[in-house]
């Protein structure tokens, strides 16, 4: 038993060295090579063709020998009709799966700006497939701004919400011409919300004082460490609503059949609630929607990649290499000591 615990000391000893090593040099590179903007390229995905694929792989293992003859001789007969028509319109789909911060809005610029001009706006469509519980108000606000760029453009928009689209989720899904959600997505939260922790208790109790010095009445209302007034709750409170009625205003200008003082209470609905209230348009999958599509347009995804430099695979790699070997040394303790 002493020489596993020697063994195991020595080993963290290693890790730790080779560790501090990787760290070293990962600096000198990153400090030798200059910095540059970070540049990323357009990913096009036919998602046609994988429907196709999948459709096709399918009827191969499970149609007999006559059926599946048939059937690859009625394929080889619409692709020679299809070659005599006309292009099919398309449809692109983006997915954006937004975080509090809404940092995702910088690859949604992109492709939305790709799109555009490419599109057709007489012919063409948009997909958004939305996933977002909300977050900062400027963040959501600019990638609304980013789906309204779409409808100035002409280019008909829907969003589809399969998990959730709720405070500044639903501030984009709005925008659109048509909302669509999975039964049980959540919908709504138009509301704002605001809380900050206040530890001016604790360093009085700690003969700890605390100094802010401002320029403006209202510079700061209320504060992390030092003792909040009834005056400067009142004043946070006003800009609370401030901003309450701001999304308001929004939402029924986009939705202007909504009954906004109903649905803007900051509750959340499931979509098949959300529909009789108007919040939504149709109860139907992303899923659904791209297949019901699949026949009459040619369907693409479209995503903006940021290319990764070398720094930044430097840093994932030894990442995951520290990941596994605490993996490693968790599994082995645990074994040592069942």
């Amino acid at each position: 038993m002493e020489f596993l615990y020697e063994y195991g000391l020595f080993f963290a000893k290693t890790v730790t060295f080779v560790i501090a090593i990787a760290v070293i040099l990962m600096l000198i590179v990153g400090a030798a090579v200059k910095p540059k903007a970070k540049k990323g390229e357009i990913q096009i995905d036919d998602i046609s063709e994988q429907l196709e694929e999948l459709k096709e792989s399918f009827l191969q293992n499970t149609l007999g020998k006559k059926e599946l003859k048939a059937h690859q001789k009625q394929i080889k007969s619409q692709s020679k009709k299809a070659d005599k028509d006309e292009a099919k319109p398309r449809l692109y789909v983006i997915d954006f799966v937004g975080s509090m911060d809404a940092h995702e809005v910088e690859s949604l610029r992109e492709e939305i700006t790709a799109i555009i001009s490419i599109a057709e706006p007489s012919k063409d469509k948009i997909l958004i497939r939305l996933e977002s519980g909300g977050g900062v108000v400027h963040g959501y606000g600019l990638a609304a701004s980013q789906l309204q760029r779409i409808k100035n453009a002409g280019i008909p928009l829907s969003v589809s919400i399969d998990k959730v689209a709720a405070s500044g989720g639903y501030m984009m899904a709005c925008v659109a011409d048509e909302i669509l959600a999975a039964p049980f997505a959540i919908v709504g939260s138009i509301g704002v919300i605001a809380q900050i922790p206040n530890f001016n208790k604790i360093l009085k109790k700690n003969d700890v004082e605390f100094e802010q010095i401002t320029a403006g009445e209202f510079k700061r209302t209320l504060t992390l460490f030092g003792e909040n007034t009834d005056k400067a709750r009142e004043k946070f409170r006003e800009e609370i609503e401030q901003t309450h009625d701001l999304f308001k205003t929004f939402v029924s200008t986009q939705r202007p059949s909504l009954d906004i003082n109903l649905v803007a209470t900051g509750e959340h609905w499931f979509a098949t609630q959300a529909i009789e209230k108007g919040l939504v348009d149709v109860i139907k999958t992303s899923d659904d929607a791209l297949l019901e599509q699949q026949h009459e347009r040619q369907i693409y995804k479209i995503k903006y990649k940021v290319k990764k430099g070398l720094s930044d695979k430097l840093a994932l790699g030894l990442s995951s290499g520290v990941n596994k070997v605490g993996i490693n040394l968790l599994s082995k303790f645990k074994s040592l000591n069942p």
